[in-house]
């Protein structure tokens, strides 16, 4: 009866140290991984909650980069447009002015010559291109210029009529790219029987130098209101790009307030607490040392039992 009352404790004892060992042993690994779950099966619902966690942190991750992406190409279209803005300004004034009636066919010659220069500007920026030498005004054909003259002579727009969109958000989007059809757009002419016709934007400002050049009044007249369209349209465009921007700049704002917070749910699901493990594993280190005074003392037992 002594005997097998010995053996239970020894089983016993051996079986709280063996508890006590793996503890330690558990709460060492995790101190150097810094992690308090070591494998999924360890906290099923634990694990999966980081896993969710990291994927959502992946997410709004890439829409950050995404936003800043986005951000720094509509940079560049805001700063064309804004030249373009510019430059058609001037062009407007200077329309309005040769389409006064006081203003002479030398006057309107000189006015020209200023024109001409203008109209390069306007091209030069309708054809801006990135760091990576791709045309940003060229929609999906960002290999070639948005702008260029045909076998005629007319400039004409070469890119196509596509607008990429960027997902900013899980049900948000703006666009990132857009054609150089809509800033630089068309006109719409009547001819002489009263059918409306499209001339390319480049197409009436050279039409106005010509009449400039040979002092015809009633073109010059007509271009006032040209060029009237074209800087809403530009202006219009501009706009547009603002308002983009200002929706990234918020949504990137909250893209990374998402991230702090799902971050910290994160540290707090998956990393451990330092002070606190330290502190429990010193405990289980006494509890050990105990254990296996305990253990070597009923060994002792056991075996002198045996002996006897």
């Amino acid at each position: 009866m002594t005997q097998m009352s010995t053996n239970l404790k020894f089983d016993q004892a051996l079986s709280r140290l063996s508890v006590t060992q793996d503890r330690v042993s558990r709460t060492q690994m995790q101190l150097t991984e810094g992690k308090q779950v070591l494998k999924p099966s360890d906290a099923p619902d634990q694990s999966a909650q980081i896993t969710r966690l990291k994927s959502a942190i992946d997410r709004q991750n890439s829409y950050v980069d995404t936003i800043k992406l986005v951000r720094d190409k509509l940079g560049q279209q805001e700063t064309a447009l804004d030249g373009a803005t510019e430059v058609m300004t001037r062009l407007k004034e200077l329309t309005v002015q040769a389409a006064n009636g006081t203003y002479g066919a030398t006057d309107r010659k000189a006015i020209g010559i200023e024109v001409r220069e203008l109209r390069d500007q306007l091209l030069s920026l309708a054809n801006t291109q990135d760091v990576n030498g791709n045309t940003i005004f060229s929609g999906t054909r960002v290999g070639q210029l948005a702008f260029a003259a045909d076998s005629g002579g007319r400039v004409v727009y070469q890119g196509d009529q596509t607008v990429t969109s960027a997902g900013i958000a899980d049900q948000s989007a703006v666009d990132s790219s857009r054609p150089g059809s809509r800033p630089f757009d068309k006109l719409v002419r009547i001819d002489e029987t009263g059918k409306p016709y499209a001339v390319g934007f480049f197409e009436a400002i050279d039409d106005l130098v010509v009449a400039l050049d040979r002092n015809d009044i009633q073109s010059v007249q007509r271009a006032v209101g040209e060029t009237t369209t074209m800087q809403q349209g530009l202006s219009d465009s501009l706009a547009a790009i603002g308002a983009a921007g200002n929706k990234l700049e918020n949504q990137q704002a909250i893209a990374e307030e998402n991230l702090l917070r799902m971050k910290s749910l994160l540290s707090d699901a998956e990393d451990i607490d330092m002070t606190k493990a330290i502190s429990q594993m010193q405990k289980d280190m006494l509890a050990l040392q105990a254990g296996q005074t305990t253990f070597a003392k009923i060994a002792e037992m056991t075996l002198f039992n045996y002996i006897r």
